[in-house]
């Protein structure tokens, strides 16, 4: 279906995070506004993320009674994003990212609460904070959406359970311990029953959590505002008006259409992820071609804009935000990629060892150090091996990849090559190509530590972010456990990425620049199309997505505010 005028106040291109808030913040303002999606969902990869939005001294802490300031994230930001590119975007950022949580809390559906406890991925840094940063959104009822549910992009599969059930961070401790705690298992109880319920009405759970709670909200608050929304469309061009953007060419179906923009044309499209030219120019050699993130990112963006004359800024620290991945063949012989986020790396009994056999890195490090380590191993070496090494006991009780806890049958991973398995170190070491009498000093030397709880070698568990990420039950070290129950396990894990760092260059109101730093009127851009303002660096969780919604955010009420003087007509674009 074609959009219902021809002339919008404001078009967005991009149907994630950053351009849903922009259209929001937009429509909330009054303006008409035209979302275009390339794709037949909204949601992009925030719709399969954890939704974490990182956001520092943000009023949700006050009111959880934790304490923060402006000056201690400086501070923070000033060690781990030490290079002064881009200070000027962190500067607005920081002033301007509680301001646009209040008035999204305010003027649409999205909902978030502190994260009391998650901690900033370098806690020994000045300035660091235990947790309260860190914004979640509130669950949601995916019903409320009612038919437009469908248009929603589900979470990966591998991470729910029983065909589609979501669950948030607080179910998982209780869902291990169902059947051995009355608490626990009451809460697995009710969680089960409501999902069958709600598969009665639906082709999936209707309780929303992480990542698709928030592309939910996002998406509630466009229908409540009559936002018209664009599906299954491709931008063409964007149409100009002297060195004014005021419009795009869209492809739907087999017609090209001039659709006019009154006031501006915002950029959100999902960065480069997938386009493989850009990764080849940019990327290091040995990060490869895989991506945890939505296959709708393929540079349009980027692409679009540099035909109005946008820069683009390379000079990032690191060209993506990495974490590592297994690869596997899903049922219906599509390729899926798993990121190993949270979920294993970290506890313990479990190491990863390099193409030799010898441990290479702390593995209890956020996903981005834990990828910068494999890449500084490899020292450029396309498709270098590396593996995680574990014994049947941690296996059963933590899982691996996408191979949940206490799952029984493992073995049909191990005869689709994903997941090797053997009776003894030497012989897991002979199957994955390592040197068995190196696998095997290596698994000695951890465990001498490990039975006491220590890390001799790295350390690991030293810190309150690693603590975080293990397993608080297991003492003394939640992050340290030797190895040695067979049959034992390995699982190979990539380099991918978790979105492009390398963006547009933006000005504090997110208009798009030329290379002389003049902003190109009627251009904006937001999310993974514009600049990463940590330079490439990954300070804390939710540093894409928080920055995501400040600068849609920003987009939003700056084009709300333009005068009469800087729109256009439609008349004037097709003159």
């Amino acid at each position: 279906m074609m959009p219902a005028h021809e002339t919008y106040d404001v078009i967005v291109i991009g149907a994630g995070a950053g351009g849903m808030t922009a259209a929001a913040v937009a429509a909330a303002e009054g303006l008409r506004v035209l979302m275009i999606e390339k794709t037949a969902f909204v949601g992009g990869t925030t719709a399969w993320s954890g939704g974490m939005v990182w956001i520092p001294a943000n009023a949700k802490m006050k009111e959880a009674g934790l304490s923060d300031s402006i000056t201690d994230a400086v501070q923070y930001l000033s060690s781990t994003v030490p290079e002064p590119a881009n200070a000027g975007l962190r500067a607005a950022f920081l002033a301007r990212g509680p301001e646009a949580i209040s008035y999204l809390e305010a003027n649409t559906e999205l909902r978030l609460q502190p994260v009391r406890a998650y901690p900033d991925y370098y806690p020994e840094r000045l300035g660091a904070t235990a947790g309260g940063r860190v914004l979640e959104p509130v669950a949601y009822d995916g019903k409320r959406l009612r038919k437009a549910f469908g248009r929603l992009r589900p979470p990966l599969p591998e991470f729910t359970l029983f065909g589609g059930m979501m669950v948030n961070r607080l179910d998982i401790p209780h869902l291990r311990r169902a059947g051995k705690s009355l608490r626990s298992t009451l809460r697995t109880a009710r969680l089960m029953s409501a999902y069958a319920w709600q598969r009665l009405r639906a082709p999936r759970g209707t309780t929303l959590h992480l990542g698709n709670a928030l592309a939910a909200r996002l998406y509630a608050s466009l229908l409540a505002r009559q936002v018209e929304i664009l599906f299954s469309a491709d931008v063409e061009d964007l149409s100009m008006r002297g060195d004014r953007v005021a419009g795009v060419v869209i492809r739907h179906g087999s017609r090209d259409r001039l659709i006019a923009s009154r006031r501006g044309v915002v950029l959100a499209t999902g960065g480069f992820s997938h386009d493989a030219s850009l990764r080849k120019r940019y990327f290091p050699a040995g990060a490869g071609l895989i991506s945890a993130t939505s296959t709708s990112g393929t540079g349009d963006g980027l692409r679009l804009a540099a035909t109005a004359g946008a820069a683009l800024d390379t000079d990032a620290t690191s060209p993506a935000y990495w974490v590592p991945a297994s690869l596997f063949r899903r049922a219906d012989g599509s390729r899926g990629v798993f990121p190993h986020t949270v979920t294993d790396r970290a506890k313990p009994g479990v190491i990863a060892v390099n193409k030799a056999g010898r441990r290479f890195v702390n593995e209890a490090l956020s996903y981005h150090e834990f990828v910068l380590a494999m890449l500084r191993d490899g020292n450029g070496e396309p498709d270098r091996p590396f593996y995680l090494i574990c014994d049947r006991a941690f296996l059963w009780c933590y899982g691996l990849g996408r191979i949940k806890p206490f799952t029984r049958n493992y073995r049909r991973y191990v005869a689709s090559g994903e997941l090797v398995e053997a009776p003894d170190i030497a012989q897991l070491a002979a199957r994955i190509g390592v040197k068995p009498s190196t696998l095997a000093a290596t698994v000695a030397t951890y465990n001498v530590d490990a039975k006491e709880g220590r890390d001799g070698e790295f350390g690991r568990g030293s810190t309150v972010y690693q603590c975080h990420l293990g397993d608080a039950a297991h003492k003394p070290n939640p992050c340290v456990a030797p190895i040695l129950r067979a049959p034992f396990f390995a699982m190979r894990i990539h380099p991918a990425d978790l979105g492009t760092a390398i963006g547009m260059k933006v000005d504090a109101q997110a208009r798009v620049l030329r290379a002389d730093g003049t902003p190109i009127a009627g251009l904006y851009a937001c999310g993974n199309d514009m600049v990463s303002i940590m330079n490439g660096n990954y300070p804390g969780p939710g540093i894409t997505l928080g920055p995501a919604l400040t600068f849609g955010y920003i987009a939003g009420r700056h084009l709300a505010e333009g005068s009469a003087a800087t729109t256009t007509s439609a008349a004037e674009v097709s003159a």
